[in-house]
């Protein structure tokens, strides 16, 4: 059995005698939200009765909205694939991503991407709903990402997004060592004329903002922690060639693959205000296998 979604608020005294309608949009219930609900099999419920939005509230009423059910693309399949699920609750997933394995399907990776495995975990776990990824990871970066069990709930992420609410910390390893130990890296990034999937620092690219850490230095490479204020496609890698201290791993731009055959990054920090449960949730993953050997191969 499937189970919808649904919220549910008290009425407080400030609300008494205000339209249902004001009450939900006060509450980010957004008129998209309310079209599905009233003609795509949700509902809205004032102490157990079926409403409309202009009902007038009293103090003390129990509001209900339950939203209806989503149904992912006929071109998403299932996939029983192993997920690495490092929270859980009735709203969201904070899932750790193994390298390798792409955000979303491609061409070359129609049935092993993270969506796949989400749909094939959804139907297992009675989650009436598609998939809607928070933020995304390069098929060969590793770490921590959020994903939104529902569309309401990635629309707030959506809106914590453009204030910055979410906050990631990478660590990479890089080739040589950096001159300056810390610093902000603000470069615009475009694509590259002659690719469809290169970037590049070019002037009339996007803005973007990388700070970087030096978090130790080894012999031919470097641990960098990094945190971006934009995020723009391959932004870290992007960069970091633009400093001359390229990803160990990552051929696209200018790494070489002696010591490891992916980009050596990894998202593992991260920090998010939950948009239902109103409080901050943080994480951390450690560095993966690959990673931490290169580590403590060449540690002192």
């Amino acid at each position: 059995m499937h189970k919808l979604f649904t919220l549910s608020w008290h009425v407080t005294d400030s609300f008494s005698g205000s339209l249902l309608r004001d009450f939900l949009k006060r509450h980010h219930i957004s008129r998209a939200a309310l079209t599905d609900i009233k003609f795509k099999g949700g509902c809205i419920e004032v102490n157990g009765e079926k409403v409309n939005v202009r009902h007038i509230l009293t103090i003390g009423d129990f509001v209900k909205v339950t939203f209806p059910p989503e149904y992912p693309s006929e071109n998403l399949h299932k996939s029983p694939l192993p997920l690495d699920v490092i929270y859980e609750d009735d709203y969201l997933l904070v899932i750790n991503k193994s390298a390798g394995m792409p955000s979303i399907p491609t061409r070359e990776h129609l049935n092993d991407s993270l969506s796949n495995a989400l749909l094939f975990y959804y139907e297992q776990n009675g989650i009436a709903s598609t998939v809607h990824l928070v933020n995304r990871l390069d098929r060969d970066t590793s770490g921590l990402l959020v994903v939104a069990k529902y569309r309401h709930v990635h629309f707030l992420f959506s809106q914590a997004q453009e204030q910055r609410a979410i906050k990631r910390t990478y660590r990479a390893l890089v080739h040589g060592t950096l001159s300056k130990k810390e610093g902000v890296i603000d470069a615009p990034i475009g694509r590259k004329n002659d690719s469809i999937i290169e970037r590049m620092v070019r002037s009339d690219g996007q803005h973007a903002v990388t700070h970087y850490k030096v978090i130790q230095e080894y012999d031919g490479f470097s641990e960098v922690d990094l945190k971006l204020d934009t995020g723009r496609t391959h932004q870290i890698r992007v960069h970091m060639e633009y400093l001359g201290s390229p990803l160990l791993g990552d051929s696209l731009y200018g790494g070489n693959r002696e010591k490891i055959s992916r980009q050596a990054l990894h998202s593992y920090k991260l920090t998010f205000f939950h948009p239902i449960l109103q409080r901050e949730l943080a994480f951390q993953s450690p560095l993966p296998e690959d990673m931490q050997r290169l580590v403590q191969q060449n540690r002192g």
